[in-house]
């Protein structure tokens, strides 16, 4: 008997109940986006802004905005800088991950009187048994595609939810782009695009792909999928771990809502 059966005999069934059931979802202890705390903030104090690589923190110079920063998680890579820097824990850190939403502007940090109630998307409605995914690398790291690796392992167990990667974009529903989009990945990313059957949608992983990441308006790239193709989810990290993906992929479907409104977590 081969060494991995028998080890996969006595260990038994390794898949986690998440996001079927509740259970551990492997985040345990992560370290999430930063949390934005705006009452800890001290007037002309520009810290966190300053220590920020990718002008996801930025002070605001409108006179009539009573929040002294602009938060952009659109833009953050989650390194953690802002919240050494901050002396108020104004920007302290968190375990917040689930950032995936359906609009661009749910990722920016903005005060919310009501919580905002989440609207499934009529698109996607029809989809019942199965999503198609096509993936391409329009210039990663390959920190992204670690964790899409990760979702076909026994823990994560992808194909349990129904969802598949597929080699050919002609079988493909969603297209799931990594990468800040250089300028050499231009026309394969909108030939592959162009290859897919209607209706088709567009899913950002991870923050080079939403914005552009350290790499934005670099001589090899632009700010990522925008004015380049039509996103509908937006999924910022640096990477992204396999649960957030999981969670925005089953929130595409409407099988899970969005969690992120005006960059807070909903309550």
């Amino acid at each position: 008997m081969p060494l991995w059966t028998l080890i996969g005999l006595l260990q038994g069934k390794q898949t986690a109940p998440w996001p079927l059931h509740d259970g551990e979802d492997g985040q345990a202890g992560f370290i999430g986006m930063p949390r934005y705390h705006p009452e800890r903030c001290e007037e002309g104090c520009e810290d966190c802004a300053e220590a920020c690589p990718t002008r996801a923190i930025t002070v605001r110079t409108d006179a009539g905005s009573s929040d002294r920063l602009e938060v952009d998680y659109g833009r953050c890579v989650v390194c953690q800088l802002c919240t050494e820097a901050c002396p108020t824990q104004a920007m302290a850190p968190s375990a917040d991950w689930a950032f995936g939403t359906r609009q661009r502007d749910d990722l920016i940090w903005q005060k919310r009187l009501h919580p905002t109630p989440d609207v499934p998307s009529k698109a996607t409605s029809g989809f019942r048994r199965s999503l198609h995914v096509r993936h391409v690398d329009a210039g990663s790291c390959n920190g992204c595609e670690s964790e899409l690796q990760a979702l076909n392992n026994p823990f994560y167990n992808l194909h349990r939810l129904g969802i598949f990667f597929t080699p050919s974009p002609r079988f493909a529903d969603l297209l799931l782009v990594t990468g800040p989009v250089t300028y050499a990945m231009l026309n394969p990313l909108r030939a592959t695009y162009e290859a897919m059957p209607d209706p088709r949608w567009v899913m950002a992983v991870g923050t080079c792909a939403v914005s552009g990441g350290i790499a934005e308006g670099g001589y090899a790239c632009g700010h990522g999928l925008e004015g380049v193709l039509p996103v509908d989810v937006y999924l910022p990290g640096c990477p992204p771990n396999p649960a957030a993906i999981i969670h925005a992929l089953l929130m595409f479907l409407n099988r899970m809502p969005q969690r992120v409104y005006g960059g807070q977590l909903a309550k």
